[in-house]
């Protein structure tokens, strides 16, 4: 399976989910269909 690529203003608006919206991180990942490792990485980024 090829790695999917985000551009930066969906990776932008994924960590708003979680830190302005207060989503859990594992419900955030479900919604938006992505991994939940891959967000965790981007909200600690």
């Amino acid at each position: 399976m090829p790695k999917r690529k985000y551009d930066k203003e969906f990776k932008l608006n994924a960590v708003k989910l979680v830190r302005e919206q207060k989503l859990s991180v594992s419900q955030a990942s479900h919604d938006l269909g992505i991994g939940l490792s891959t967000l965790q990485c981007w909200v600690r980024a």
